[in-house]
């Protein structure tokens, strides 16, 4: 095409036929004059057309196309979406890493394991920190604060010491515990220290899928180690080993043991998530879990402020009945009180154990979790009203809300 563009220009400018036929009806010229001249001027005008095409940028996108011109550029648009060189994602992964590392700390905890078959033993196990504020105060998990367990065969004493270690600095600062809150997972410990570099939070509300992440930690106790990845979902509903319940951000960014309480971070080494659950099992691979941020901010701040999440409670333990569930049992599908405790709200209220909740103000619940959503979001003396089946009657019942003493509902 480029070739016929510039021969068809040549021939209507310079018509070499119609020139040569017409030298028959007039006088032998020099051979100069009637052949070489012309000849040369179609050469030299040629020349000067494809010159001014290549040369003038308007002309020379006529010919070439605009793609001759994007061969040196660095990223591509398709659609509306930006597609990223690799030396970008390069220098956003090293930048993120400087900015970020100097805020997220190493945690060993010493406890006791006292066993059936050998006795007391002392132990160690290793976590990771962010660091909250300049004077010491440091988010991390609760189940690494927090080891105590228990079966028939052994039993492991809550922590006995905890220690921090800063990034590039080997010193081993001692801490204490300032709150833990097992429900949301989340604990604050403290160290004795000033002029710490607190990371920076984000905003995990705005987090969308397939954007860069990098989780930052201390995994198998190597210390200030960092992966990278994408946001694999949002909202995700986890339940762990624990029996808790957790909505949380999906990473394809390698989360492994010690990485609990560290920092997931997105490309401007804001804190989005704090890093607290990995799926394990043959054929799992690059699945790793965040509480948001948004949802952790509230709980540290009531942990540093009162050293406890303050909540309202019920009083009763239950148990989900779905619907096949309730057809063996002769039962409804809703929340089957399982124990009512002494002194609270339920007891008060004249829930017994046996009865299946199936409604909070007024909206109908099948899970225990549904319940607590509604229920927390009311305050500790607020009046709220449960819709119970008891021996296939329904009933409507007055509920105070008390201070949580415990981890109860």
């Amino acid at each position: 095409m480029e070739e016929n563009n510039v021969k068809n220009t040549q021939n209507n400018k310079f018509n070499f036929p119609k020139e040569k036929s017409n030298f028959k009806n007039k006088e032998k010229v020099g051979f100069g004059k009637s052949v070489l001249i012309p000849f040369c001027s179609g050469v030299i005008g040629a020349a000067l057309v494809v010159g001014a095409c290549f040369g003038i940028p308007t002309l020379r996108n006529n010919i070439v196309g605009t793609s001759f011109t994007t061969k040196t550029t660095s990223t591509q648009s398709v659609g509306t979406q930006n597609l990223v060189s690799l030396s970008n994602y390069s220098d956003t992964a090293t930048n993120v890493a400087a900015k970020v590392l100097p805020s997220i700390v190493g945690i060993k905890v010493q406890y006791t394991v006292n066993s059936f078959f050998s006795g007391s033993q002392a132990a160690t196990a290793e976590g990771s920190g962010i660091i909250l504020s300049e004077d010491g105060y440091i988010l991390t998990n609760n189940h690494v604060v927090s080891s105590s367990d228990s079966s028939s065969y052994y039993q492991v004493s809550q922590a006995n010491k905890i220690t921090v270690t800063l990034y590039n600095d080997s010193t081993e600062y001692e801490a204490t515990v300032v709150g833990t809150d097992s429900q949301t997972d989340l604990a604050v410990i403290k160290i004795d220290k000033n002029d710490l570099a607190p990371a920076e939070l984000g905003d995990s509300s705005g987090v969308v899928v397939g954007e860069f992440a990098m989780a930052i930690g201390n995994p198998l106790g190597m210390q200030s180690s960092v992966t990278s990845g994408i946001i694999s979902a949002v909202n995700r509903t986890v339940s762990s080993s624990d029996g808790n319940t957790y909505n949380l951000i999906q990473t394809d960014a390698a989360i492994n043991s010690g990485n609990s309480g560290g920092a997931l971070v997105n490309s401007e080494g804001k804190v989005i998530g704090i890093n607290t659950l990995k799926l394990n099992g043959t054929g799992v691979e690059g699945m790793g879990f965040a509480i948001p941020i948004d949802s952790a901010k509230p709980i540290f701040e009531q942990l540093i402020s009162d050293g406890k999440v303050i909540r309202p409670y019920i009083g009763l333990t239950g148990r989900d009945i779905n619907e096949q569930t309730a057809k063996a049992n002769n039962l409804v599908e809703g929340v089957y009180v399982v124990s009512v405790e002494a002194f609270s709200a339920a007891e008060k209220a004249g829930i017994r154990a046996g009865d299946v909740i199936i409604g909070i103000e007024g909206t109908s619940i099948t899970t225990m979790d549904e319940l607590n959503n509604i229920k927390n979001q009311y305050q500790i003396g607020d009046e709220i009203t449960l819709k119970i089946n008891r021996n296939g009657n329904e009933m409507d019942v007055k509920v105070t809300l008390q201070e949580q003493p415990t981890e109860s509902n």
